[in-house]
């Protein structure tokens, strides 16, 4: 993973946190937008983005061509959810690897789920996100959202060269679409887009993120 700049790496937790006091929006509410279930949760977390970062996903929606629709599959995580995902994979990591140092663990991790504390998702800027028809068929973009690296061999980072080419296509599409949006892609993710976190900081050379761990309170 040379010249990938991973959510473990030290500049990303170091990069300062402006607050701008956006709020957690419902994506449901936005008929442009589609909103899969896969990844619902009991109080609708996984649907919301902060305001800006909806604002940025409906350009990026605009930009596609005709027939072509994003398809959001994950939003906002609670922070506990987050460590969650993160000691799981951690786990299995640990459990495969023995003998891995805490440090090579954590960064192996890393590159598939973010460290808690440092999370695109926890802070509300983040989004997964896939590609369908109008109908809601989903495009063929090479492995599944989430894929993990194991499963994939490797085809769920976004510059994979063992996907077909009707699949590098459809990225290329999607990537065209969410940078001229102001987006980030985690090179690791090829479903992964993120604005106004400490990662699109550090990326954008940005003088600081826009959003700090966000929290809901329960319908």
């Amino acid at each position: 993973m040379t010249d990938i700049i991973l959510l473990s790496d030290h500049r990303v937790a170091s990069t300062r946190v402006v607050e701008i006091g956006e709020a957690l929006v419902d994506v449901r509410e936005s008929a442009a937008l589609r909103v899969d279930a896969r990844k619902a949760d009991a109080d609708g977390s996984y649907a919301h983005l902060r305001a800006g970062v909806l604002r940025r996903l409906l350009l990026a929606q605009d930009a596609l061509p005709r027939g072509v629709r994003l398809l959001m599959v994950e939003g906002y995580r609670p922070p506990a959810l987050q460590r969650r995902y993160f000691d799981a994979y951690a786990d299995t990591l640990r459990a495969d690897r023995p003998g891995a140092s805490p440090e090579q663990i954590r960064e192996w991790a890393s590159a598939y789920i973010s460290p808690p504390e440092v999370a695109p998702h926890v802070c509300g800027g983040a989004v997964d996100l896939t590609l369908c028809t109008e109908d809601g068929a989903e495009l063929p973009l090479g492995t599944e959202v989430n894929a993990t690296p194991e499963e994939s061999e490797g085809g769920c980072r976004t510059a994979a060269i063992n996907i077909d080419a009707e699949a590098r296509a459809n990225r290329a599409v999607l990537g065209r679409a969410m940078t001229a949006a102001g987006f980030v892609n985690y090179p690791t993710e090829w479903w992964h887009w993120s604005y106004g976190d400490r990662y699109w900081a550090l990326l954008t050379d940005a003088p600081a993120a826009l959003y700090a761990p966000a929290g809901r309170t329960r319908p």
